[in-house]
């Protein structure tokens, strides 16, 4: 496994719509490994393929403190979404910054799994906000287009 540079805000790759994945090879299976590596690295809860330099319709995410949940969706599909969560944004794109968004507060997704065997999820909460905030990524949309004020500085709140 290996570390992978995270593209940030001003790339234009993270303007771009990923491509689906037709097929599970050593490439796609060497690219989650290290966007998990990545991911835990970087100290986020998940991370999409477009942040990482590449155009496929994967991401990756874990929300457990503990570092148990580690989940890759590849080819997701948000086909329900209930209620509204309103709380603070960051992104590993956009470091050392933090914005206010809106999302749904319960979320239904389809995508496939590492074997390339479908499954449908339904999450609550912070993982919701995960997943749609990943999924996102994948058509290019990053959080400040939907947060709701001024993106703020991390450091400007520790002082």
């Amino acid at each position: 496994m290996a570390s992978r540079k995270i593209r940030t805000m001003g790339d234009e790759i993270l303007r771009k719509v990923a491509k689906p994945v037709t097929e599970m090879n050593l490439r796609n299976k060497m690219l989650i490994k290290d966007m998990f590596e990545t991911m835990y690295k970087a100290e986020g809860v998940g991370l999409a393929a477009p942040q990482v330099g590449v155009l496929k319709r994967i991401f990756v995410m874990d929300c457990s403190a503990d570092k148990s949940r580690a989940m890759a969706l590849i080819n997701p599909e948000i086909l329900e979404t209930e209620g509204e969560q309103t709380g603070d944004e960051g992104c590993l794109s956009v470091p050392g910054k933090h914005a206010t968004v809106t999302r749904p507060m319960k979320v239904t997704v389809r995508a496939l799994n590492e074997q390339m065997e479908e499954f449908t999820m339904t999450v609550e909460g912070l993982e919701a906000r995960c997943v749609l905030h990943e999924n996102d990524h994948l058509d290019g949309i990053l959080y400040p287009d939907k947060a709701e004020g001024p993106l703020i500085d991390n450091e400007a709140e520790e002082e």
